[in-house]
């Protein structure tokens, strides 16, 4: 008899779990999104990618405005009597109604090896602090923040040249992996709940502009890894002459005499900035507030930096 699902979900991470229990013997009686929200500079109506995936599926869909106090959503679910609920990203705190209504729980896919780096952006904070090993997680949820028992867990390289946009759609494949061998699992006994260790737990907050802004007392390799980690948004930025600098992409570089923090030197095309620890990372590219994306060669030609300038 196939296992009666209902999968909740938004973003584009969530798909490719979505397509693995829509095509591995389960029946998806409903997926659950948020309603479409506008997107872009013309703020148009845009659907969210599970959206167009269950469309492209065939599945049922609905977006509700609200969960927590909805009855006609919670009477629909309860009429299904889905065997577990599956959360990938929805973007919604689940109401305790939720929590208790399926007799194998709510199944959360979690891009991180819980119980490190629970929260909203859990890719881009590893990359961020520099963590060179992540993984995804799937676990029961409870009414606290990724706080429930671990079900089933597997690594990931982070590669040096790794962003948080170029991992971020390995490691959905490898959820929606570990998603199907969760259920079957569960289905079979197989798969025994672990409670986590709230004492090794780290937080990944949801990402604000600020978080972008360079602080040159970090070292060059830790301001890289928050440039790599925080793509595409909200990036690495700083100031420059009083206006704005976005930071494009940058390497630290070794064998070059100190620089103070956040001075600049100019040396030929090349462009570098002193960091912290006497360390120094060059500037490759550059967008300029109001401009458009630049090497270094572009914007020592057009700003023509004197050996004392300053960053920040």
């Amino acid at each position: 008899m196939e296992m009666k699902l209902v999968f909740c979900g938004t973003p584009k991470f969530a798909v490719p779990s979505l397509e693995r229990v829509a095509g591995d013997g389960f029946k998806v009686e409903l997926v659950v999104t948020q309603p479409d929200r506008p997107q872009g500079r013309g703020m148009e109506m845009a659907a969210p990618p599970v959206k167009q995936a269950a469309a492209k599926l065939g599945l049922p869909l609905i977006q509700p405005e609200k969960i927590r106090n909805n009855q006609e959503f919670e009477s629909r679910l309860r009429t299904i009597a889905p065997d577990a609920i599956v959360v990938v990203g929805y973007g919604r705190i689940v109401p305790p109604w939720m929590l208790t209504l399926p007799r194998m729980g709510n199944i959360n896919v979690h891009a991180s090896l819980l119980p490190k780096y629970r929260g909203a952006a859990p890719i881009q904070w590893a990359i961020a602090n520099g963590e060179t090993v992540t993984g995804v997680t799937t676990m029961l949820l409870n009414e606290g923040l990724d706080t429930g028992d671990i079900l089933l867990q597997e690594e990931m390289q982070i590669q040096p040249d790794d962003t948080a946009v170029t991992i971020a759609p390995r490691l959905a494949e490898q959820g929606g992996g570990l998603l199907v061998k969760t259920l079957r699992g569960l289905e079979r006994g197989s798969v025994r709940r672990v409670p986590q260790d709230h004492s090794r737990a780290t937080l990944a907050p949801l990402l604000k502009k600020e978080d972008g802004l360079a602080d040159f007392g970090r070292t060059a390799a830790e301001i890289h890894n928050r440039l790599r980690g925080f793509q595409a948004w909200p990036g690495v930025y700083t100031r420059f002459r009083g206006r704005n600098l976005k930071i494009i992409s940058a390497a630290p570089v070794e064998g070059l005499s100190q620089l103070s923090r956040a001075t600049l030197r100019v040396g030929g095309d090349h462009l570098f900035a002193g960091c912290g620890r006497g360390t120094v990372l060059e500037l490759l590219q550059l967008q300029p507030e109001g401009k458009r994306v630049m090497s270094a060669r572009e914007f020592i030609s057009g700003y023509r930096p004197v050996p004392v300038e300053t960053l920040g």
